[in-house]
């Protein structure tokens, strides 16, 4: 049987969004993620398949069982499935989305001003590089 993964892609060039898939790579022992950027060859595909255009690189985007969740309901289902307590922030899931996505939007909006932006994409070690899509 083989092993499922999900797939979070980031903004590559994001402090903020590095910093988020360095957490859940801490908090994440069985590797059920995978991770691209979104600028990378490998996000393409699904950005075509799931009919994201470039507004998708201000948002995380989770593809998991065939489904594509972006915004808040992406970063919460991603912190669904991390050890520790992070999956009780999940019921953050009932408020509804409207209030949910204008936050994660108003802090996407910032998050160069406020976290800054590197020139290139990050680039994993190489104990880490083969939970990263290329």
């Amino acid at each position: 049987m083989t092993r499922q993964h999900a797939i979070i892609f980031f903004d590559g060039v994001c402090n903020l969004c590095n910093g988020f898939v360095q957490f859940v790579i801490e908090r994440d022992p069985e590797g059920y993620f995978q991770f691209a950027s979104l600028q990378s060859e490998a996000a393409q595909p699904y950005l075509k398949k799931f009919q994201l255009d470039e507004n998708a690189l201000s948002s995380v985007v989770l593809v998991e069982n065939g489904k594509c969740y972006t915004q808040s309901s992406a970063a919460l289902r991603i912190l669904k499935k991390l050890s520790g307590g992070w999956p009780l922030l999940f019921a953050g899931i009932l408020i509804p989305r409207f209030l949910r996505d204008g936050l994660y939007n108003f802090i996407a909006r910032n998050r160069y001003r406020w976290f800054g932006k590197q020139e290139s994409c990050w680039l994993p070690t190489p104990a880490l590089k083969q939970r990263f899509l290329s």
